[in-house]
């Protein structure tokens, strides 16, 4: 069986006893060329925390990646996502892997309320962990994509937080969720977002000038988040004069676009090639 087998039988089907995602996830990432620093608070919550990966080899353009994580926003783990945090170190980026508060817990706004504090956290502190506030880049898969591009486009959340817009380098949504209702998805995300309006918490909703540039990432066969969630906010982008550059690869799902950022399945779906590109662009 390949790794990649491994991992999606983990995530998809019944773990056994003795398994967890987490195990089978970390054991297929390389422990060299970077080290972690965990645990940080951003916050006072216990799920206000993120984990840092420091590279061994800087890239010379330096660049730093605040990374949410994905899980319909009531669920999710910043140390499921180990593998993302050593592919950006593997190519000399510091990465900032951050946990924020959840369902049912939380409702909307809180979980964005998150991401914006975490963004200005890193902001203010990871020059000390070799990074550079000037050339930070927000990133995430499903729910962690919608907490970063409601982040940059929502103009009250990083107020909120003490930030400011400029402080973004750029976005890298990977099959996020920005133009949908709520009210008709299952009943944990109804819930979530009971406390708006449905348009009210759309990113789509908040396009209505120049944003930091934008790479949207989606699979052609996404069955859980449709591919037309980034059609709509590129045509937004697009229609504001804002940049924009979309993605799409044929043979990816959901997981598997996440999952192309495990370094043994990174040829089929070239995902981290083409943020690399995008992140060497924004000089």
């Amino acid at each position: 069986m390949s790794r990649l087998c491994i991992i999606l039988c983990c995530i998809l089907l019944t773990v056994p006893a003795g398994c967890s995602v987490e195990k089978f996830l970390n054991s297929m990432v390389p422990e060299e060329g970077y080290r972690i620093v965990s645990g940080i608070a951003y916050g006072n919550d216990a799920r206000q925390k993120l984990d840092i990966y420091i590279p061994d080899a800087p890239r010379k353009t330096t660049c730093t990646v605040v990374f949410y994580p994905g899980g319909a926003w009531n669920s999710g783990e910043r140390a499921l996502y180990k593998f993302a945090g050593q592919a950006f170190a593997s190519q000399g980026c510091v990465a900032a892997v951050a946990d924020y508060r959840l369902y049912p817990a939380v409702h909307y706004p809180a979980f964005v309320e998150d991401s914006a504090l975490a963004f200005v956290w890193v902001h203010a502190h990871i020059a000390e962990y070799g990074g550079d506030p000037a050339r930070i880049f927000l990133s995430g898969h499903s729910a962690g994509a919608y907490n970063a591009v409601m982040t940059a486009v929502h103009p009250q959340f990083l107020k909120n937080a003490g930030g400011r817009i400029e402080w973004i380098k750029g976005v890298i949504g990977i099959a996020g969720p920005y133009d949908f209702k709520p009210s008709e998805e299952e009943k944990d995300i109804r819930a979530a977002f009971s406390t708006a309006a449905d348009a009210a918490t759309q990113p789509v909703t908040y396009v209505t000038g120049k944003f930091p540039p934008m790479l949207l990432a989606t699979g052609e066969h996404n069955r859980r988040v449709k591919p037309r969630n980034t059609a709509s906010l590129a045509k937004k982008l697009r229609a504001a004069d804002s940049p924009v550059t979309v993605v799409s690869y044929p043979p990816a799902s959901h997981m598997s676009i996440i999952l192309s950022l495990v370094v043994y399945n990174r040829e089929k779906i070239p995902l981290l090639r083409d943020i690399m590109s995008f992140i060497d662009t924004r000089k």
